[in-house]
């Protein structure tokens, strides 16, 4: 005997509900609980400001921070350099890549 399309369709539908059931059940019983975990990450301590006085540096100090900062700017000009260099042989490959 065979089953009209519809029969069949209606069939499926049904079962729906119960395999909606069966899911949860084996998540509840298998899965992380959510509202502890929301708990835990609710009652983190507060962050600690801490608040910027004026300071004087000395002389030395200064001379030391520009110094640093002439490095660290001729450090990003090398890094800048070499991206364009990696980038330009990218490209490269990608061209003969397609030529081949």
């Amino acid at each position: 005997m065979a089953y009209s399309e519809t029969r069949i369709v209606i069939g499926g539908l049904a079962h729906v509900p119960v395999l909606i059931f069966i899911a949860n059940f084996v998540k509840g019983k298998f899965g992380i609980k959510t509202e502890e975990t929301k708990d835990t990450v609710v009652k983190g301590e507060p962050v600690k400001i801490i608040g910027v006085k004026d300071t004087v540096v000395k002389e030395g100090k200064a001379e030391a921070i520009k110094e640093i900062s002439s490095k660290l700017d001729s450090i990003e000009k090398k890094a800048d350099k070499l991206y364009e260099k990696v980038k330009k042989k990218k490209k490269d490959k990608k061209k003969k890549k397609k030529n081949n």
